[in-house]
């Protein structure tokens, strides 16, 4: 298993797509989300403290449908205007504590990376290497990681830091276990919400001994 060093000035937290239509009281919710939610702000003020950037991004899309694409066909209620770009169902959640301090990315697609200026605001911050939560794992959490991961990112990934729902005969906890089992082997370090921010916290303090 790898091990990662964290270096709080190259270091960046991505909070992915924790939006009103995927925590709770929609047909893609992840129901263990809004459980998640109380560890991602804990795990987000641990990174302000220690100097690690915070970007929150949510997946949305042109009200008029001009780049929904292959998405519409795969998800109704995406077609119907669940992610549209303005609408109370693709905010943010009120219960995510967000800082001035913070970015915040719109993507159109599943990856951070993907039709976003992200790897240019990393890459001009010095920073390698990334910490993934959010929702929902398989699916937009999973596809950043391997962005990233291809773009010589090291990448933390959170097993109790980001959620999704069942999908097909898959239950939740079926494809939670089989993404961060995939993404540890070849693509990521993979910690519980705990031991990140164990990680950070000692790496603060070995910072701020040297200085």
């Amino acid at each position: 298993m790898v091990d990662f060093a964290v270096v709080p000035a190259r270091t960046a937290l991505l909070n992915v797509d924790m939006q009103n239509c995927f925590v709770h009281g929609s047909p893609i919710a992840a129901p263990d989300a809004p459980v998640i939610l109380e560890r991602v702000n804990r795990l987000a003020a641990a990174c302000r403290r220690a100097g690690i950037l915070v970007i929150h991004a949510s997946i949305v899309v042109r009200p008029d449908g001009s780049n929904l694409g292959v998405l519409s066909e795969f998800s109704p209620p995406v077609r119907e205007g669940i992610l549209n770009k303005g609408s109370e169902s693709a905010a943010l959640h009120k219960g995510l504590v967000v800082d001035a301090r913070d970015i915040l990315l719109e993507k159109p697609r599943f990856g951070a990376f993907h039709g976003t200026d992200l790897e240019l605001i990393l890459r001009a911050r010095g920073i390698d290497t990334v910490i993934i939560s959010g929702v929902a794992t398989n699916v937009c959490c999973e596809t950043t990681a391997r962005e990233a991961a291809v773009r010589d990112f090291h990448v933390f990934f959170l097993s109790d830091g980001t959620a999704t729902a069942a999908m097909g005969n898959a239950s939740a906890a079926e494809l939670q276990k089989a993404t961060c089992a995939t993404l540890g082997f070849l693509f990521a370090q993979v910690l519980t919400v705990d031991e990140m921010i164990a990680k950070i916290e000692g790496a603060a303090r070995a910072t701020a001994a040297r200085s």
